[in-house]
C-alpha cells in the first residue's frame, strides 16, 4: 500500500474490505452466454435458467450421446422390425430425470442448495426439460420407421412411469447413480417379463393391462418426490 498512499497508512474513511470485494467480484464475474441470457428472459429467473443449463443430462454431450442412442434404435428398428426405439426411449429418459438430482454428479448442486428459487422448482424444471426433450428425440426417431411409428405414443406411458420412479429413488437415497439403476432395472425387467409371457419385446409397450401399473407407478412417484422436496433445507 505504500506505493499508494505517500505515508503508506490508509485514509481512515477508505474501506479496504469493501474495495477488496468489489475488485473480487469484478474478477471473478462471469458473462452469460447468449442461450442462458434468453433462458433467463423467458423463464423470469437468472438463477433457474443457471440451474437449467448445469444439469448434467442436460449437457452438450449427454444430448449427444441420446441423440446417437435413438438414431441407433431407429436404424435396428428398420433392419429388425423390432421397436427399439419404443424401447429405449423410458430408460434413456429415466437415466437423464435421475441425473436431474444432483447431489455427487451436479457441479452447481451445491450453488443452488443457496438460491433464491426452491430445490423442489429447480428439481420439476430439470424434469420437465429432460422429458420434453427425450420425447422429442424418440418422436423424430420413430418418424423414420413405420414400425416404430405405429407405437409412437405407446411408449410414453411406460417412459413417464420409468421416469418417475429413477426421480423417486434419485430423492429418497440422495444418490442419481442408484436412481438410474432402479429404473432401468425395473424397465428392463418388465420388457423381458413380457417377451417371457407373450414371445416379443413389444409386449411391455403394447399391452394396455400395463397401461394402469404404469400410472399408478408414476403418480406414486411424483407425490413421493414432491414430499420428499417439500422438506425445508438444512443449515450447513
Amino acid at each position: 500500500m505504500s506505493g499508494i498512499w505517500p505515508d503508506g497508512v490508509a485514509p481512515a474513511d477508505v474501506d479496504l474490505e469493501r474495495v477488496w470485494t468489489g475488485v473480487a467480484a469484478q474478477v471473478w464475474r462471469r458473462n452469460p452466454r447468449l442461450p442462458e441470457r434468453l433462458l433467463a428472459r423467458l423463464l423470469r429467473s437468472p438463477g433457474l435458467a443457471r440451474a437449467l443449463l448445469t444439469t448434467p443430462s442436460l449437457l452438450v454431450p449427454w444430448l449427444i450421446a441420446s441423440t446417437v442412442v435413438f438414431a441407433a434404435g431407429a436404424l435396428a428398428t428398420i433392419g429388425t422390425g423390432t421397436p427399439w426405439v419404443a424401447l429405449l426411449a423410458p430408460a434413456i429418459a429415466g437415466a437423464g430425470i435421475a441425473y436431474a438430482y444432483g447431489p455427487g454428479v451436479d457441479p452447481a448442486y451445491e450453488l443452488s442448495m443457496s438460491m433464491a428459487v426452491s430445490d423442489r422448482m429447480v428439481l420439476l424444471a430439470r424434469v420437465l426439460a429432460i422429458f420434453v426433450i427425450d420425447t422429442a428425440l424418440g418422436l423424430a426417431a420413430s418418424a423414420f420407421s413405420a414400425t416404430a411409428a405405429g407405437v409412437a405414443f405407446g411408449w410414453l406411458i411406460p417412459m413417464t412411469a420409468v421416469s418417475g420412479l429413477a426421480l423417486a429413488v434419485a430423492v429418497v437415497t440422495r444418490s442419481p447413480n442408484v436412481g438410474v439403476a432402479a429404473g432401468t432395472g425395473a424397465w428392463a425387467m418388465t420388457v423381458l417379463s413380457g417377451q417371457a409371457a407373450f414371445g416379443h419385446l413389444a409386449a411391455a409397450l403394447n399391452d394396455h393391462w400395463l397401461y394402469l401399473p404404469y400410472l399408478v407407478v408414476a403418480a406414486g412417484s411424483a407425490a413421493l418426490v414432491l414430499i420428499r422436496t417439500a422438506q425445508p433445507r438444512r443449515s450447513a
